[in-house]
């Protein structure tokens, strides 16, 4: 019987080995190389095998497998940068607030500013760094011979973070004289400084202040039908800006990461609908929020994320790339015995067990990009379509002792997939230019 059972195991680990060999050879065949993770190189072989259905699509989402990839972020900047060259895609939708994108679309326009005071309009931290602000300074570049109307515009999605806006409101208010009562004003100012508590009681709170809100909107709505042109931006952004505050007030009640999706696409959608004179538009965001997963629900209550959501809207005009890697260095929020949480540095030396990335990392290329249409196609298709573990890291980084290793199948989750082998971590101390 001892003998039988090792001869079944034995079986199946040639097996996998075998469908792994066939994937692999696979992969250096169809998969397309991208020569070097470096934003201001061009995509050379990528832009002469372009994937049909990336090149007929519209919409872009590039996600990361972690938020502590140097790699992930340059080439995500090197994307975007072909994208606005080659098919004419002008506004860029980040994983941040709405606060952050006044300062920001004012300094790429030409604004007072440097390198390390624009980067302080984020209100997510893991964009502080000199890969991304690169890719600002890039845009600033870019714009600066472009009429408005030709120049990249950036918005921010999320609604995580809506400090200030109740101040912005009383501004616009004040300017107009719009007769919005101080009572509504206070429960505007409330809903801001109101904070998330996830791990507290359920409650009406939304329920209770939503209504008040709505009233607030109405009468900027009623005023904007007698406003004169010039001046219809400030109550167009005023609207807006309270729209954002509502999604927050919403999210204090439903703190849910559905929930938070479920908003960012509301805003994807409009910033879409309202900003991009084409219909195209670049996102920017976790592999977690742009996949668009096909089976199943992440939550009860039919709420999905941003992805899938995108995907049954937009059908084909949407292309969501996910990112995949080896081994390299991350970064993790977290204590050994008697220490305080503190980030740490982690080294991966090899890709775990019974990952996507175990077979991913034994093809030719160091960086490559896969079509997963093309893939499905091939005779690997079996590799894509079973799960597989991949790593999935967010805001507190990567812990070792935790894994984060989740079961996927790539099949489901994206349109393209661009594997790294080695990943650095951003570099974050910013110099003034």
């Amino acid at each position: 019987m001892r003998k039988f059972v090792s001869l079944i195991a034995y079986f199946i680990l040639f097996q996998t080995y075998a469908q792994d060999n066939k994937t692999v050879s696979w992969i250096n065949e169809n998969a397309i190389k991208i020569e070097d993770a470096n934003p201001d190189t061009n995509l050379t072989i990528f832009n002469n095998n372009i994937p049909q259905k990336f090149a007929d699509a519209k919409i872009f989402g590039f996600g990361e497998a972690t938020h502590q990839g140097k790699e992930f972020f340059d080439l995500k900047a090197k994307f975007f940068k072909y994208l606005v060259e080659n098919e004419g895609v002008k506004v860029f939708i980040m994983e941040d607030s709405y606060t952050s994108e006044a300062g920001i679309n004012e300094w790429i326009s030409g604004g007072k500013g440097n390198t390390e005071s624009i980067a302080r309009n984020f209100s997510i931290g893991f964009w502080y760094c000199k890969e991304v602000v690169d890719l600002l300074q890039w845009m600033r570049n870019y714009n600066l011979d472009k009429t408005k109307d030709e120049q990249i515009r950036f918005y921010g999605m999320d609604m995580q973070v809506v400090k200030k806006i109740n101040e912005e409101i009383r501004s616009v208010v004040k300017k107009y004289t719009i007769p919005v009562s101080e009572e509504l004003l206070l429960v505007v100012d409330n809903c801001v400084e109101k904070e998330v508590d996830f791990y507290g009681a359920s409650t009406n709170w939304a329920d209770i202040q939503t209504p008040r809100l709505n009233e607030v909107e109405n009468i900027l709505i009623d005023f904007r039908k007698n406003i004169k042109d010039e001046n219809i931006d400030d109550l167009n952004s005023a609207i807006r800006a309270l729209n954002y505050v509502s999604q927050y007030t919403y999210f204090v009640q439903n703190h849910y990461s559905q929930d938070r999706d479920l908003k960012m696409f509301e805003n994807a959608k409009w910033i879409i609908e309202n900003k991009s004179k084409n219909g195209k538009a670049f996102i920017w965001a976790h592999n977690e929020h742009i996949n668009n997963f096909k089976a199943g629900n992440y939550s009860t209550r039919k709420i999905y994320n941003l992805g899938k959501r995108l995907k049954e809207y937009y059908k084909n005009d949407y292309y969501s790339v996910g990112f995949d890697f080896g081994t390299g260095t991350q970064a993790g929020y977290f204590s050994n015995k008697d220490e305080k949480p503190s980030w740490k540095k982690v080294e991966l030396n090899k890709p775990y067990a019974k990952t996507y990335a175990e077979t991913f990392i034994e093809a030719k290329d160091d960086i490559y990009f896969i079509d997963m249409n093309k893939a499905l196609e091939g005779n690997s298709s079996d590799f894509f379509r079973k799960k597989s573990k991949q790593i999935v890291a967010g805001g507190g980084g990567f812990d070792p002792k935790k894994n984060y290793l989740y079961n996927k199948k790539f099949s489901e989750m994206y349109d393209g997939l661009i594997f790294v082998k080695n990943i650095t971590l951003p570099t974050n101390n910013l110099i003034a230019k």
